[in-house]
């Protein structure tokens, strides 16, 4: 690479564009316009090497990734705007005969950034330049959710899974070392894997298919052995879809001695070693999709969470109703599908804080609010706003005494039940999950003889115990139960639904709920650069002042008629 500066738009190329589309131009002509360039070729130039024939401008193939995210286009059809399309050759200040480049190029160009640890780089230079220009500012508040992505798999169930996962070992075998796999295999294997599971007809009855799942594991046994055998190519076993058979029948299967000698055994429950959503691969060819449920919905692959900054209706203009900032995603992160919305804010919060985006107030659902981000949270400086989950314990089902009804000493480090009790014995301990906590007890004479037993505890023979987290945490969650109550909480939390919004435009332009490629990062880039072109739209449409929230209506709401007597 030999770093050059953004070039200017040529005369003919300029002379042309503004006669194809006249004073309003078109997306492509008037960000250039509206913010000039925010890639430099030196940004890239630890994904390139310093000797060799000369590549194509790296910032130029990272606005032309933008751009391709912003009309949805395919690799190809992104080359093709290059060499074919007016406004992108004004955007990209080249030549009206400029040939362009083979597609081949963005897929190329997209591995050097993932190699480089440069993913983030297309999100994060537009964001300086937008800080730039003061169209984004620290503080204020923003808000986060996340969406489904369905990975570039098929769905498989297990017993597919199973298949697809041997005859994907035996395909790279074949490709690798056909003659030494001619040598431990016979023409039965072409029979039962010499076409991709899915497409074969699965045996109905329960009976046969635990009988052909049981199959495919002794034949992927008998391939591992084969591989690791002492006359095989020791390289073969490096096989990535060798590894992959490997750790797919630690997962899936066991074997067992027993009188009629070894037995090939299917995982089946927990019990037996089946491994949680969170680490069973759901394909043998993305290793990094996960199978997960919510609400009802299940799916394999990934999460995207975005985070973006509300604008304050105050600030909009009276005159047009614009915004005084427009709405610009500040930060994104794409997990497998098992990870929960709760582990993301931190990442979040971390994330904004290198960027010097942190938000004074950060809106968000319940999936992404605990005790402990509470208290972390405030500590940056950031009000986590977003609903507790209720509580759920067997007192707060049946309406008896719940944790806050007991009134808390920490100084003398007792507790005060309802009734007027005092705890006899207070101790801080961990819990399972690695959380401080406290454990509270009341006497079991006094428990006993209380006219409220029935409400405060189940235990027959001892008292009630108490587990509450340390004073900083237990505080602020009381307070924060007690503040959800609030109309003006109420108020302030209804920001949060316009970030639904901003699924809906990302899903619906740049089609991020389907995964383009395999793997989580080339996934994270896919969804960095998706986010990047929806803040282009979002700055020329405040730009230009066209609204990009109408709400739909039909003709007949449109009609002024005389209100209803």
């Amino acid at each position: 690479m030999q770093p050059r500066p953004w070039p200017e738009v040529p005369e003919a190329t300029a002379r042309v564009a503004r006669a194809a589309f006249g004073k309003a131009g078109a997306l492509a002509i008037r960000i250039r316009d509206q913010l000039g360039s925010w890639y430099e070729d030196a940004g890239f130039a630890a994904a390139y090497g310093v000797r060799g024939k000369p590549g194509i401008s790296p910032a130029q193939l990272a606005m032309v990734t933008v751009l391709q995210y912003a009309e949805n286009l395919t690799d190809r059809q992104a080359a093709d705007a290059v060499r074919g399309k007016i406004d992108w050759k004004y955007c990209l200040g080249l030549e009206l005969t400029d040939e362009g480049f083979d597609a081949s190029v963005l897929a190329e160009f997209r591995e050097r950034l993932l190699e480089a640890g440069l993913e983030r780089e297309i999100f994060d230079r537009l964001l300086e330049r937008v800080k730039e220009l003061g169209l984004l500012r620290a503080g204020g508040r923003q808000r986060t959710d996340s969406t489904h992505v369905l990975a570039r798999i098929r769905d498989l169930n297990r017993l597919e899974l199973a298949g697809e996962t041997v005859r994907a070992a035996l395909e790279a075998l074949a490709a690798a070392a056909p003659g030494w796999l001619a040598t431990v295999i016979d023409a039965s294997w072409q029979r039962v894997y010499g076409q991709p599971v899915t497409e074969l007809r699965l045996p109905q009855s329960l009976a046969a298919r635990q009988e052909l799942a049981v199959q495919y594991g002794r034949d992927g046994y008998y391939l591992l052995g084969q591989v690791t055998a002492p006359g095989a190519p020791a390289w073969l076993r490096e096989l990535p879809a060798v590894q992959v058979l490997r750790r797919a029948w630690i997962q899936q299967y066991y074997r067992e001695t027993g009188e009629g000698g070894e037995k090939v055994v299917r995982r089946e429950e927990r019990e037996h070693g089946l491994p949680p959503g969170r680490d069973r691969l759901a394909s043998p060819y993305d290793l990094d999709a996960r199978y997960a449920e919510k609400r009802g919905m299940g799916w394999s692959g990934y999460k995207f969470h975005a985070t973006e900054t509300v604008s304050d209706p105050a600030g909009d203009d009276p005159g047009t109703g614009r915004p005084e900032l427009p709405n610009l995603i500040t930060d994104v992160q794409t997990t497998h599908a098992a990870v929960p919305d709760v582990a993301v804010t931190g990442p979040v919060h971390d994330s904004l804080e290198v960027a010097g985006l942190a938000p004074g107030e950060h809106v968000v659902d319940s999936g992404y609010v605990s005790a402990d981000l509470l208290v972390s949270a405030r500590q940056r400086g950031i009000t986590l706003l977003g609903p507790l989950l209720a509580d759920t314990s067997a007192q707060a089902r049946t309406g008896g005494y719940t944790a806050d009804m007991f009134a808390i000493d920490w100084d003398h480090r007792q507790a005060t039940c309802p009734q007027g009790a005092v705890s006899s014995t207070w101790a801080p301990l961990r819990q399972k999950d690695g959380k401080e906590a406290i454990s509270v007890r009341f006497a079991t004479a006094a428990c006993r003889a209380c006219p409220a037993r029935d409400k405060c505890t189940t235990a027959k023979w001892t008292g009630r115990q108490l587990f509450i987290r340390p004073r900083p945490i237990h505080e602020a969650v009381t307070a924060a139960r007690a503040g959800q109550d609030s109309q003006d909480w109420k108020d302030r939390y209804k920001s949060r639904a316009g970030v639904e919004g901003t699924m809906g435009q990302s899903t619906h332009v740049t089609g991020i709920r389907r995964a383009r490629y395999l793997g989580l990062e080339k996934t994270r880039l896919e969804h960095l650069a998706a986010a990047t072109a929806i803040n282009v739209i979002r700055i020329d449409a405040w730009y230009t002042g066209n609204p990009i929230d109408r709400t739909r209506t039909t003709h007949l709401q449109r009609v002024s008629l005389a209100p209803a007597a």
